[in-house]
């Protein structure tokens, strides 16, 4: 039996393909992998196919695990996911700009987009840019004399019905969504010409754009909500 906590399953949708792999994240190898190519664009509000797909891969993967999968995280390339850049100014008013104030614009800046974007729920946060009294930092400097803290958070979304609807699909096979991932944005952060989509995917969820945002549920029991962030920056 391969304990849950050494892999992780992938489900990839594309326009025109569908993708899982079974991911060994010790060895940082795939276990298994298929794909399915398709004659025609998929309809997010249709997704015969998809449960077709899965309906030929799920027992193969549980049967090779020895377990059952009970979280699978969602890769999707779509038109309909939202890239949108925020940015915002933040008055300081102590001697130096620290931790805190990160934690209070980038709140506030989550917030925002949430307010203007509320069909959308968030894939990816990322911090573009920093800037402390008009100079820009490609990374978050704490400590720093500042008057003003400004920073520039590109936003990557999901429209909120995609997701009530896979959820809908995975339900069937008592699977949780863990996470989404956009393609587009692991491509971009893929630097191997050699792209593996299960490597970078496992990457990012650990952190290797040291600039995005890990967004933790503020009810987690051993994690404040940017305690992740914070340690890459430490």
């Amino acid at each position: 039996m391969i304990e849950e906590e050494n892999f992780e399953t992938y489900l990839s949708i594309s326009p025109k393909k569908f993708e899982i792999f079974l991911f060994d994240k010790k060895n940082l190898k795939s276990l298994y992998k298929d794909k399915l190519e398709l004659e025609n664009e998929i309809d997010f509000l249709n997704l015969d196919n998809l449960s077709n797909f899965l309906d030929a891969n799920i027992f193969k993967i549980e049967k090779l695990a020895d377990n059952f999968i009970k979280n699978i995280v969602l890769i999707i390339e779509s038109n309909k996911n939202s890239y949108v850049n925020i940015c915002i100014k933040k008055k300081n008013y102590e001697n130096l700009i620290n931790y805190k104030n990160l934690e209070i614009a980038l709140t506030e800046t989550k917030d925002l987009f949430k307010e203007n974007y509320q069909k959308q729920n968030i894939m990816h946060m990322i911090v573009e840019n920093y800037s402390i009294n008009g100079k820009n930092y490609s990374s978050f400097i704490n400590d720093i004399k500042g008057d003003y803290l400004s920073l520039e958070v590109n936003f990557i979304s999901i429209p909120s019905n995609f997701e009530l609807i896979l959820d809908k699909i995975l339900e069937k096979y008592q699977i949780k969504i863990n996470k989404f991932l956009d393609r587009k944005y692991l491509i971009e952060q893929s630097k191997d010409n050699k792209f593996e989509l299960p490597n970078i995917a496992n990457k990012i969820i650990n952190g290797y754009n040291q600039n995005e945002v890990i967004l933790v549920p503020k009810n987690h029991k051993n994690k404040g909500f940017f305690e992740n962030f914070f340690q890459l920056f430490s």
